[in-house]
């Protein structure tokens, strides 16, 4: 019997690490063979499944993207567990590695509900797992989030403009965080905390007054005091979450008519999810991967792979998904007093 492997949800670096080390591991020490998934649960509702040997993983540690593909595609809404016994009967498949984030994991959890052999693998660059310390992706979207801070940065200065990053960030703003921090921005904004635009524009006019050109970081998901709903442009993604995106754009001309300076915004979008794996992430998914088949060999279905302190764990996952790992407010109030 084979193990079947799939990616699903967003894209992001390292996810091919996670493939090599499972698979190198799988066929190595446990003599197992494996089947690829292509485009997530879309490729097994539709049994789009092909042999996955050894030297299709060769030298994938340091590529972006996965070499399975991926999609939103909701499993429950193309048959349901019936439909992925069917599938994994059909190609001989007797256990399941999803990789994936909150979505997928909870549709993971759901289908290891209904009797299917399931191990999962956070992948989010949010690092919004509260079960894991860290996901990988999440290194590799904050150095690309601060190298394009940092760029913004000169020509904001030789313009004397204020710059309004976006960055992702559906419901945490760990990245905003630690991308805002790691460049020195005047102002960090998350979902977690509401921000009236009267402590932006201070905030904004401080930095100018010391003669900065303002750096305001701004999550995807973040909203303003006193507003009940996230800027979401673009309708609904297969699980019925909205596709956030555009607050930047709303924010900039507030800024810019609240204090007279003219004020630019950038969306980095998908940039945060394309390109090679940071060396962290690299190590971090590989470990991941090589875990999840030492929890396949060991039958723990219905768990996840976890980074706990240094080491690698199992959690169930239903405590995987059940809580968000939101920013403390503590560790926003200690980057705040930078801010200005």
């Amino acid at each position: 019997m084979h193990i079947g492997i799939l990616t699903s949800g967003g894209d992001c670096p390292g996810l091919n690490a996670v493939i090599r080390g499972a698979v190198i591991k799988g066929t190595r020490i446990h003599d197992r063979s494996f089947v690829g998934i292509r485009d997530g649960w879309r490729g097994l509702v539709e049994d789009d499944c092909f042999p996955l040997k050894r030297k299709r993983v060769r030298g994938l540690s340091g590529m972006g993207g996965t070499i399975l593909g991926t999609s939103r595609t909701n499993p429950y809404e193309g048959g349901g567990p019936e439909r992925v016994r069917e599938v994994m009967a059909r190609n001989d498949m007797d256990s399941l590695i999803a990789i994936g984030g909150e979505g997928t994991l909870t549709a993971a959890r759901r289908l290891a509900d209904e009797g299917i052999h399931v191990v999962g693998v956070p992948k989010t660059i949010d690092n919004d797992l509260s079960a894991t310390d860290y996901t990988f992706g999440f290194d590799t979207a904050v150095s690309i989030a601060t190298e394009s801070i940092d760029r913004l940065r000169t020509t904001a200065e030789a313009h004397h403009r204020c710059m309004v990053v976006e960055v992702m960030g559906r419901h945490v703003g760990w990245i905003a965080l630690h991308a805002g921090l790691a460049s020195g921005a005047h102002a960090i904004l998350i979902p977690e905390v509401a921000t009236t635009l009267d402590q932006i524009t201070e905030w904004v006019l401080e930095a100018q007054r010391r003669g900065r050109a303002p750096v305001v970081v701004v999550a995807e998901g973040f909203v303003l005091d006193g507003e009940e709903e996230a800027v979401a442009q673009h309708g609904l993604d297969a699980f019925g979450r909205p596709r956030l995106g555009g607050v930047a754009q709303r924010l900039a001309p507030m800024i810019e008519d609240a204090t007279g300076i003219e004020t630019r915004q950038m969306t980095l979008g998908h940039l945060q999810r394309g390109g090679s794996p940071t060396a962290y992430d690299r190590v971090l998914a590989t470990r991941f991967g090589v875990g999840a088949i030492d929890a396949v060999v060991a039958e723990q279905w219905g768990t996840m792979v976890a980074l706990d302190g240094i080491d690698i764990a199992t959690v169930s996952l239903t405590d995987a998904v059940g809580t968000l790992k939101t920013v403390p407010r503590a560790r926003y109030d200690e980057a705040a007093i930078l801010f200005g």
